[in-house]
C-alpha cells in the first residue's frame, strides 16, 4: 500500500505508485458501438491575446475601438506596478480629448429602478444620435471580492444599442460603491467618443459624496412608497442631488406618487442647493412606458447650458481635477503604509494585542505610525 504521510513526485519511472490515489486505466475497446481508439483526441491549446502596447491602446481608443477601449480600461483597472505604468502612459496622450461629455451620476436604493431608468433614458438617446457610455459600479463581495456585474444582461436592450457601451466594474471594496479608477475610465469613454457618460452606482449612503466628486449632474432616484425606512438618509442625499425622480409611476401609483414630489418639493425648498445658480426640483417618470423620461434629460440639457454659461460647470471640472488629486495621494499614502517594512514586521504582533485587549488602539496606531517615519 501507498504510504499516504509522504507521496513522492510522479516520474515515469515511478508511474503511479508515486501517488496516495491509485489512477486507474480506461478500457481499451470502444463503448456504445463505436470503435476504440489507441490515441486519446487532444484539444487545440488556447490562444491568449497578446498585450496591447501603448500606442496600440491609445490608437484604438481615439478610433473608437469597443473592444481596445474595454481592453484598456480593464488594464486602468489594475493593480499590477507595471500596468499602473502603462496606463498612465495611455491617460496622458488622450487627455486632450477628454471633457466633451456630461457626466451623470445615478443613484437610489435598491429597488428603486437604477438600471431600468439607465436603459429607458439611454435608449432613445442613441436613437437620436448621442453616443451613450453607462459605467455601471457594482459592489464587490467582502469575503470572496467578488462581484455578480449583470448589468449587461438588466439592460438588454441598451446594449443591443451600437453606439451605447456598457461597463460593469466591481468597485474592489473602494469608498461608495465607486471603483477606485472610475474617472480613468470616464476619460477613456470620453477620448472615444462618447458624449453621454451615465455613472450608476451601488446604493445610498454617506459614501455617494465620492459620485458626487465625479460627475457634473447628480441624479437621485426615488420610490413613492417608501415611507419612514427613507428618513435617516433624506436630508444628507438630496442636498447632494441635483434633482430627484420619483421611479415606477404607473398605474395605481399615480396619486401616491404626486403627493410623494409634493413633499419632496418642500423640502427641497428649505436645503441649500449643491449646484450654485441651480435649484433642484423633483420630477416622475415610468420606465415601462417611458412617461417622464424625455423631461429628465430636458432638465440634464438645461442644467448644462445654465451652469456653463455661469462658469460654474467649468469651475466644478476644475475642483474635481484637483479632488482627484488629494484622492490620488491619499491611496498612495496608504499603499506606502502597508508595504513599509518596518510597518508589516510589526503588525500581525500589534493586531494581536489590540485583540487581546493589550493595547489601546491609540497606542497601536502611534506605534505604526512611528515605524512609518522610522527609515528602514
Amino acid at each position: 500500500m501507498t504510504d499516504r504521510r509522504h507521496p513522492t513526485e510522479w516520474t515515469p519511472e515511478t508511474g503511479a505508485e508515486g501517488f496516495a490515489t491509485h489512477v486507474m486505466d480506461g478500457v481499451t475497446g470502444g463503448h456504445d458501438g463505436l470503435a476504440g481508439s489507441s490515441t486519446r483526441p487532444s484539444l487545440p491549446p488556447s490562444k491568449r491575446r497578446p498585450p496591447l502596447s501603448v500606442e496600440e491602446s491609445i490608437q484604438g481608443v481615439l478610433a473608437g475601438n469597443r473592444t481596445v477601449l474595454a481592453r484598456t480600461i480593464t488594464l486602468v483597472e489594475s493593480n499590477a506596478p507595471a500596468h499602473i505604468a502603462k496606463a498612465q502612459q495611455v491617460i496622458q496622450a488622450i487627455l486632450p480629448y477628454t471633457g466633451k461629455s456630461i457626466r451623470v451620476g445615478i443613484t437610489g436604493v435598491p429597488g428603486v429602478g437604477k438600471s431600468t431608468f439607465i436603459e429607458a433614458l439611454g435608449t432613445p438617446l442613441c436613437q437620436r444620435g448621442h453616443n451613450v457610455a453607462v459605467l455601471a459600479v457594482d459592489p464587490s463581495s467582502t469575503l470572496t471580492r467578488g462581484s455578480i456585474l449583470g448589468d449587461k444582461t438588466r439592460m438588454e436592450v441598451l446594449s443591443q444599442q451600437p453606439n451605447a457601451f456598457i461597463r460593469p466594474s466591481p468597485t474592489s471594496g473602494s469608498l461608495g460603491g465607486v471603483a477606485r479608477k472610475s474617472r480613468e475610465s470616464m476619460l477613456l469613454c470620453e477620448a472615444a467618443g462618447f458624449d453621454v457618460i451615465l455613472v450608476e452606482t451601488v446604493g445610498v449612503g454617506q459614501s455617494e459624496i465620492a459620485v458626487r466628486s465625479m460627475v457634473d449632474f447628480f441624479l437621485l432616484l426615488m420610490l413613492s412608497g417608501a415611507g419612514d425606512e427613507l428618513q435617516g438618509i433624506k436630508k444628507g442625499i438630496i442636498e447632494l442631488a441635483d434633482a430627484l425622480v420619483i421611479t415606477k409611476v404607473d398605474g395605481a401609483n399615480r396619486a401616491q406618487a404626486k403627493g410623494a414630489q409634493a413633499e419632496y418639493n418642500r423640502a427641497l425648498h428649505y436645503l441649500t442647493p449643491a449646484t450654485e445658480g441651480w435649484k433642484p426640483r423633483t420630477y416622475t417618470c415610468s420606465s415601462l412606458n417611458g412617461e417622464g423620461i424625455p423631461e429628465v434629460w430636458t432638465m440634464i440639457e438645461r442644467f448644462r447650458e445654465i451652469t456653463t454659461a455661469s462658469g460654474v460647470f467649468a469651475a466644478r471640472r476644475r475642483d474635481q481635477a484637483l479632488a482627484w488629486v488629494y484622492t490620488m495621494v491619499e491611496d498612495q499614502l496608504k499603499a506606502n503604509f502597508f508595504a513599509h517594512p518596518a510597518v508589516k514586521a510589526q503588525l500581525p504582533q500589534i493586531e494581536r494585542d489590540v485583540v487581546e485587549g493589550k493595547l489601546p488602539v491609540t497606542v497601536a496606531a502611534q506605534a505604526l505610525l512611528q515605524a512609518f517615519d522610522h527609515q528602514p
